[in-house]
């Protein structure tokens, strides 16, 4: 489903090129392997706290609105030498973009919390090797998908022009806003819900 992770994919492979898909899916699948874990232990329960869902929802979304924020402002001040390959290497590392992004995403967390949970536990039933069998499916899935991303949004960088780049960069940029205004709408929601 697109989301924070997709974006930051898309907009990182433009900036820095094919190297950061897998970079990038690595810090995702580190905290995913550690929320696995978690909820092979039973864990798991304390992410559908509204108070949980809600601190993660007004966070995330503000850590969003700061990528967001730099995404935008680069789209403004991008030139021809950026497109060329010359592109800074500011920014969060790639693996630690990986895990804050994921970390900042509550819809994440519920996904893993319903589905991801349901899914693990009855890949549990077959014992350890079950569930590890259906974390290594999971995050194989996810690096085949965003190195593919990265591949493809890399690739085809040589064919956009400078006004193209500065688009598809405002546009995950404006994303990125949307996504954190909703998650913080979401999460003030379910803070809201503690205090009545």
């Amino acid at each position: 489903m697109p989301g924070p992770l997709l974006t930051v994919t898309i907009n990182e492979s433009l900036r820095r090129g094919a190297k950061v898909g897998p970079q990038i899916v690595s810090g995702h699948a580190l905290l995913e392997l550690a929320l696995v874990v978690a909820i092979f232990f039973g864990v798991g329960t304390y992410i559908t706290w509204p108070s949980v869902k809600g601190t993660i929802g007004v966070v995330g979304g503000l850590f969003l609105f700061w990528m967001a924020y730099g995404i935008l402002k680069e789209s403004f001040q991008s030139t021809t030498m950026e497109l060329s390959g010359m592109v800074s290497e500011k920014g969060l590392r790639p693996w630690v973009a990986g895990i804050t992004v994921t970390a900042s995403n509550p819809y994440w967390f519920l996904w893993w919390a319903t589905a991801g949970a349901g899914s693990l536990m009855a890949a549990a039933g077959q014992g350890v090797l079950g569930a590890i069998s259906f974390y290594i499916g999971h995050i194989f899935a996810d690096y085949i998908w965003y190195i593919l991303v990265a591949y493809t949004v890399a690739r085809g960088k040589t064919l956009f022009t400078p006004m193209v780049y500065r688009i598809v960069l405002g546009v995950c940029g404006l994303f990125l806003v949307i996504l954190a205004s909703y998650f913080v709408y979401s999460g003030t929601g379910f803070l809201l819900l503690l205090k009545s």
